[in-house]
């Protein structure tokens, strides 16, 4: 990959590695199953930055247990719920800058609010995800 054309966050993520570097991960459609699968390594003490269009929402809840997450709004609007011992905090993402700082081992999805484009910058190793309670 040359380093002189410029890349695209809709088509490639950045993996970023404990030791500084940086290793462009091609988003395709083999991308997850290969990941999930255990292809593209444990992504131990690293983390995945991605882009990502939603129209609606999340049909699941997601939790990163060995690290913390940071998603940020570039465009459209979101309201994060994130799951804690004493109940569910809503975090609306309205202006695009805004982000939501999901701490280590959060359950969290989001409801769109008819269009969001995301920048995600997650610790990745052992992602978990669960159906929404009562989905089935």
């Amino acid at each position: 990959m040359s380093d002189k054309q410029p890349l695209d966050l809709k088509t490639t993520s950045l993996r970023l590695r404990s030791d500084a570097s940086i290793e462009p991960l091609t988003m395709d459609s083999t991308f997850w199953p290969r990941l999930m699968a255990g292809q593209l390594g444990d992504f131990h003490h690293e983390y995945l930055v991605s882009l990502y269009d939603f129209s609606e929402d999340w049909p699941s809840s997601e939790v990163h247990p060995k690290g913390d997450e940071v998603v940020i709004l570039l465009a459209g609007a979101a309201t994060f719920l994130l799951e804690y011992p004493d109940g569910v905090q809503e975090v609306a993402l309205h202006e695009p800058g805004s982000f939501v700082f999901v701490p280590q081992g959060t359950w969290h999805t989001a409801k769109i609010k008819l269009w969001a484009r995301m920048l995600f910058i997650t610790a990745g190793e052992d992602t978990q995800h669960r159906p929404h309670k009562g989905a089935s």
